[in-house]
């Protein structure tokens, strides 16, 4: 967990790796953001011969050609742009349903320092990645929802520069997520760009927590990277009267274990204290809180009580302008409308949300479950996609893993009962509880009902420690009152979330409670399902479908849909539907209980 993550992506005879940056938003960084100048290439013509080999001389070299010189048949211009971060899809009108390669550009002027190191940093590029600096490949990274970067101390120049990014979010069969999902394919730099200025020496990585299961001993791990990495490592945490001095290894690396009676972080009260790493001239600030997080056969415990998770799924998107979700202040919208429903925690699917939203959960008391995009039908025989979803879900690990907020990592949504899926995720499973053994594991599980019965049967269940239960009853299975028949059983002595449950309505649609896409038919469903899940003793919490409505290629219905899922309860515009109330009710008396 503390390697730098090594990816070796060979075009020629070239190897290019990949270093993580931790806690960026607390590093020495240049704002890369703003107006990117761009390319838009269906064909991949900036990348591939008309042979398809790969040009030597493509869109990433910044040409422009003098008089008489040869033509060339591309060019960045002030007049095509894309801000970043952001989506291309909501910026411009005629790439709304572009899946492709864009081009991004950004030049601007540097002054190097000595003894310093700089690196390039992306929060996220949707899906494939390709980064230049100066006409030089730095190397490549697939996934869309998870950050990484280059060193550039080398290639970085005084003067004039220029970054060029090939993004590509066209969908493959042997990707993650693959071809088919209920979720828009934002394509483009969507997250923020920085140039990060380090030491020599730097504090490569930290893991602070408890111990799994215990409430006073404080654990960590602190890494340097560089030629002095045997250095003196200071750990300060002032209200806990904490100072320590260590001596790192040949490795850079130090391990270390206090006893601590520390004030346990909870939704009630999300307690973090003021973390100080400083190493040489590196110093790294951080808030963190400590709570334990365990299961006592079908209970969850938090801090060892035992809790209700009072929850709602929620998509990294935007009501007003339906875009991907970025900024700090988009995140803190989204978490408000989740305290305001009354939630103590929140799924945050299908995949791994922007730093802010963990950040921000952690400060405003939401517990959280984190996930990658295993999702539906991947090719499970296929090991490079395995390496992938164990690539995307340790790089959510490690940007996360100082978070008191998360306690579940979830490894999958939605996946077919196969032997081949049930050995993939059972290996990764095996790989997250091997990486941090202090949280839980979990995956949203269809399960459908037979005769009345609901049987939480999936051989999932034997390797995740809390089983999530993805069900439909009253929108794709029959109508809500359908509930009131149904018997739920599990053969696994394991707590239970039902992560999902929902059904669509336009906002302003009224009409008798049975009239399908109503705001009265949503409502009555959220009546009956509670209902249901309030007689099933191993429910621990639910997460319902969802808190807003969102961009889906799969729903082009006319005058109801119109390209959006509306299972959310509050619409693309950000109004709140009838079930918000009722969700909001019944969670406000189960807090007061």
């Amino acid at each position: 967990m503390f390697k730098n993550i090594i990816l070796f992506l060979i075009v020629g005879l070239s190897v290019y790796s990949q270093v993580h940056i931790m806690n960026v938003y607390d590093r020495d960084r240049i704002n890369l953001n703003g107006n990117w100048q761009t390319i838009i290439d269906p064909y991949e013509n900036g990348y591939y011969s008309f042979h398809l080999a790969e040009r030597r001389e493509g869109y990433f070299i910044d040409y422009i050609p003098k008089k008489d010189e040869r033509a060339v048949e591309h060019v960045f211009n002030s007049i095509h742009t894309l801000v970043v971060p952001g989506d291309w899809n909501t910026q411009r009108e005629d790439l709304f349903f572009y899946e492709g390669t864009v081009w991004y550009r950004k030049n601007f002027d540097f002054k190097k320092e000595t003894n310093q190191r700089y690196f390039i940093y992306f929060g996220a590029v949707n899906y494939e990645a390709i980064v230049y600096l100066n006409g030089e490949k730095l190397g490549k990274h697939e996934g869309g929802f998870t950050p990484f970067a280059f060193e550039v101390t080398e290639k970085i120049k005084d003067g004039y520069n220029y970054f060029i990014v090939k993004a590509d979010n066209q969908r493959k069969k042997d990707a993650v997520p693959t071809v088919m999902t209920d979720w828009w394919n934002f394509g483009g730099i969507t997250r923020d760009v920085f140039l990060v200025k380090l030491p020599k020496t730097y504090i490569e990585d930290y893991f602070i927590q408890l111990e799994k299961e215990s409430t006073n001993k404080i654990i960590g791990k602190i890494k340097l990277n560089g030629s002095s990495s045997e250095q003196e490592i200071l750990l300060s945490i002032p209200e806990l009267e904490v100072s320590e001095k260590f001596k790192a290894d040949k490795n850079g690396l130090v391990k270390f274990g206090i006893e601590k009676n520390v004030e346990l972080w909870s939704p009630e009260n999300p307690k973090l204290y003021n973390i100080r790493i400083s190493s040489g001239s590196d110093i790294v600030n951080d808030k963190i809180g400590f709570r334990s997080i365990s299961t006592n056969q079908t209970n969850l415990l938090l801090n060892n009580k035992e809790i209700y998770l009072r929850g709602i799924s929620i998509h990294e998107v935007m009501p007003y302008r339906n875009g991907r979700a970025h900024s700090e202040e988009d995140a803190r919208i989204l978490l408000s409308w989740a305290k305001e429903l009354g939630c103590n925690f929140v799924r945050l699917a299908h995949y791994p949300h922007n730093e802010h939203m963990i950040k921000l959960a952690d400060e405003m008391g939401l517990l959280v479950w984190s996930e990658i995009p295993v999702y539906w039908a991947i090719e499970y025989t296929n090991d490079n996609v395995y390496q992938n979803a164990e690539n995307q879900m340790l790089e959510m690990i490690q940007r996360d893993k100082n978070r008191a907020s998360i306690i579940l990592w979830s490894i999958a949504n939605e996946t077919p009962v196969i032997d081949v899926r049930n050995k993939f995720l059972g290996k990764l499973a095996a790989k997250v509880r091997e990486t941090d053994p202090t949280r839980l594991i979990t995956a949203a599980m269809r399960v459908v009902y037979k005769d009345n019965v609901l049987n939480i049967d999936d051989p999932l269940g034997e390797v995740t420690d809390v089983l999530g239960v993805n069900q439909y009853i009253g929108w794709y299975e029959g109508k809500p009152d359908k509930c009131r028949e149904i018997e739920w059983k599990s053969p696994y002595n394991k707590p239970v979330i039902v992560s999902e449950f929902g059904g669509g309505a336009l906002f302003g649609l009224r009409g008798e409670k049975d009239d399908q896409w109503t705001e009265d038919y949503q409502a009555w469903m959220y009546e009956e399902q509670i209902a249901m899940l309030n007689k099933v003793p191993f429910v621990i919490g639910m997460s319902p479908w969802i808190l807003t409505d969102f961009y889906s290629p799969r729903r082009p219905l006319y005058g109801i849909q119109d390209w959006f899922n509306r299972k959310g309860l509050i619409s693309s515009n950000g109004e709140k539907k009838l079930a918000f109330k009722v969700l909001q009710e019944y969670y406000n008396r189960k807090a007061e209980k």
